[in-house]
């Protein structure tokens, strides 16, 4: 079964680490980057949206790809890329962005405000 740790941040900047198993873990099994979940998967009330990830291997996903597969990509900016000079273009190794078996880490956006677990 698909097995993921679900990094969360809210709109004040505070975020939180969850690892989600086995039927939680399916629900997520097929989405893209962008598309929303239920946020009860994580305990919260709400939804979150997809906004990144990475696989296994540490490669991260980028919205302009297509599919789940890995992708040897010619970059000139953008998601992947640290650095590079007008005119210079990288090929890197990408994720498409479909969230798979393959995915270890998804990053999503919570609208609301995260709740600290301390009392």
């Amino acid at each position: 079964m698909a097995s993921f740790k679900i990094t969360v941040s809210d709109t004040q900047g505070k975020s939180m680490s969850r690892e989600v198993k086995d039927s939680d873990a399916g629900q997520l099994l097929g989405l893209q980057l962008g598309d929303e979940a239920d946020a009860s998967i994580i305990g919260l009330n709400g939804m979150i949206r997809i906004t990144g990830g990475s696989d296994k291997s540490g490669i991260p996903m980028r919205r302009d790809i297509h599919g789940a597969a890995r992708k040897a990509v010619l970059l000139t900016k953008g998601v992947g890329l640290q650095k590079a000079e007008s005119g210079q273009r990288f090929r890197k190794m990408m994720r498409g962005n479909t969230v798979s078996e393959e995915i270890y880490q998804i990053n999503c956006r919570f609208d609301g405000i995260i709740e600290s677990d301390k009392t």
